[in-house]
């Protein structure tokens, strides 16, 4: 077995190396790693190195780690993968000898070697023995552990034995044919009178299935005719034994790797699919990883995103009329709903907030417009269900921001987290605020409406500038109405003209002409809340005054 040395390890691009240099990184360490001789495998020269460890493998020093206070550690693991891949070729050695032992020792047919069941090879051995041996009848059994039974894998001639009266005599079973030995039977009394053996069957001889010391079955030749069996036969038989038993066992460990390897890739493909609906895939596709498996603490990534959060208006009062059961019952139920739409428009959940969402967009903003209009509609059929059960209809408010965001793996060793850090997500959350404030069901920023691609595709309003609190600079924000209920739709789209020019005149300070521009929506539209919204401040604005540093922009005191 070739000497295992630290260039094995330090030397090359592998998990091994990956694993010492970030354990150095991690832990900040000044390290320089040398092999026996004292060549320099890692790290920078070190003239006074505080500590100074030999690398010692099965008591032979291959090394030496020089550095700080580190050094201790770095050694401990290097010894361990050290070990583990003396590990590694002890095993790779001893599957190298045993395949060739079996291919050197028992040397196996061709045909042996063309196969992988366990059933054929049963047959194919069968079919050998009643070429070497002369027989009537043949059979090769196999006893199976789970069901503590012998079960016949192949047979040649009519069955000559009762197999449910050999399972039920074990005793006899364990004496015979598992007893790990090979002989002619020539004396089968024993067998006949336990019902065994069936009628006209005068001769046996048999050779065990072992592997090493373990019995696994056995394989039976009879004939119906008394028969000298010989000393040869019964070599001849038993070297048949070893080779389908060496091929059988092979078979048999072949099936269970192939067995242990889809149970293994099923149950990470489910481990991947349920940590998927924890950690969405296209936030662990960002950081640059196919699967959650890859990532680690610190990755990260800043990206242009559009922000969407939503939210359930007056879920509080809503709540009160119902169980903790039910609130947990209609949150799911209304997720249910919602989560497929924000996938459906290229976006995914990074958080289910009780009643609220916050997805992400990473391509361009239409997408999530697009999405927020269909959570509107979506709404709309529900609340019809809602109606139809007696139950009050509910509201949601969507807003978006575009803005640059990080998304990355923060924590520690022992527990990390998928997590967003951006003032893109704080202005979001708050544009969803202000539909409440507005009015309105959709409101985007300045910044999402210039990335979307086609914005004449919506149907949009501007509603002037606002400060969002804690913030210095005001945004210019815009209400969507494509996701209202068509009578409503149809009246904002008759009345648009008329409300962006009120907007023009309020934002102007011409609020005499604002007051009329929105008195005459309302004269068509009633409902029209965010009209009403604009109306109430001109109207306030007429009769009291304008502040002095009034400059058209809506200051919030609230997030």
């Amino acid at each position: 077995m070739a000497r295992v040395s630290l260039k094995s390890i330090i030397g090359k691009k592998n998990e091994a190396s990956s694993l010492v240099n970030s354990l150095i990184e991690f832990q900040g360490a000044s390290i320089s790693i040398e092999d026996e001789a004292g060549k320099l495998l890692l790290g920078e020269p070190l003239v006074d190195p505080a500590n100074k460890q030999p690398v010692l493998l099965e008591g032979e020093t291959i090394g030496w780690i020089k550095g700080d206070k580190n050094v201790p550690v770095i050694t401990m693991l290097l010894i361990h993968l050290l070990e583990k891949e003396v590990e590694k070729k002890k095993l790779g050695s001893e599957v190298l000898n045993l395949y060739q032992e079996v291919n050197l020792i028992f040397n196996f047919s061709e045909k042996l070697a063309q196969t992988i069941e366990p059933v054929a090879i049963s047959g194919i051995a069968l079919e050998e023995a009643s070429h070497l041996v002369r027989s009537d009848n043949g059979v090769v059994v196999l006893w199976d552990e789970k069901l503590k039974r012998m079960q016949v894998m192949a047979s040649m001639g009519e069955l000559f034995f009762d197999e449910a009266k050999i399972n039920s005599n074990m005793s006899l079973l364990l004496k015979i044919l598992l007893s790990g030995q090979s002989e002619i039977i020539g004396d089968i009394s024993s067998l006949a009178d336990a019902g065994i053996i069936l009628p006209g069957v005068k001769t046996v001889l048999f050779a065990a299935l072992k592997v090493k010391h373990r019995v696994m079955g056995a394989i039976i030749l009879a004939r119906n005719v008394l028969e000298q069996y010989t000393a040869a036969d019964l070599k001849l038989l038993t070297n048949l034994g070893f080779q389908c038993s060496s091929a059988i066992e092979s078979a048999l460990l072949y099936e269970k790797n192939i067995t242990e390897a889809k149970e293994r890739e099923e149950a990470m493909r489910r481990v991947y699919e349920v940590t998927g609906k924890f950690v969405p895939y296209e936030f662990i596709q960002s950081l640059g990883h196919d699967v959650i498996t890859d990532i680690k603490l610190g990755d990260q990534v800043e990206k242009i995103v559009t922000v969407l959060f939503s939210d359930i208006r007056d879920y509080t009062s809503l709540s009160e009329q119902m169980t903790p059961e039910e609130n947990f019952s209609f949150v799911c139920s209304f997720n249910e709903r919602m989560g497929p739409i924000i996938r459906q428009h290229n976006g995914f959940i990074n958080q289910y907030l009780g009643d609220a969402i916050m997805a992400i967009f990473p391509g361009n903003a239409s997408d999530a417009l697009a999405a927020a209009i269909g959570m509107q509609k979506e709404v709309e059929e529900l609340n019809k269900h809602r109606e139809s059960n007696n139950e009050l209809p509910i509201k949601i408010g969507v807003g978006m921001h575009t803005g640059p965001l990080i998304m990355g793996i923060t924590g520690d060793a022992h527990r990390m987290d998928a997590t967003t850090i951006s003032d893109t997500v704080n202005t979001a959350s708050r544009l969803e605020s202000l539909t409440k404030y507005y009015k309105g069901n959709i409101i985007l920023s300045e910044a999402t409406l210039q990335q979307i691609s086609d914005p004449g595709s919506f149907h949009l309003r501007h509603l002037g500038m606002v400060q969002l609190k804690g913030k210095n600079a005001p945004i210019s924000i815009h209400e969507c109405f494509s996701g209202n209920a068509l009578p409503e739709l149809n009246k904002k789209l008759n009345t648009l003209e008329i409300f962006n020019e009120g907007i023009t005149k309020y934002l102007n300070r011409e609020f005499d002409n604002a007051v009329s521009a929105f008195k005459t929506v309302l004269d068509v539209h009633p409902e029209d809340l965010t009209s009403k919204f604009f109306l109430t401040n001109a109207t306030r604005f007429v009769h009291t005054g304008v502040p002095a540093n009034w400059m058209g922009v809506e200051e919030m005191q609230n997030k």
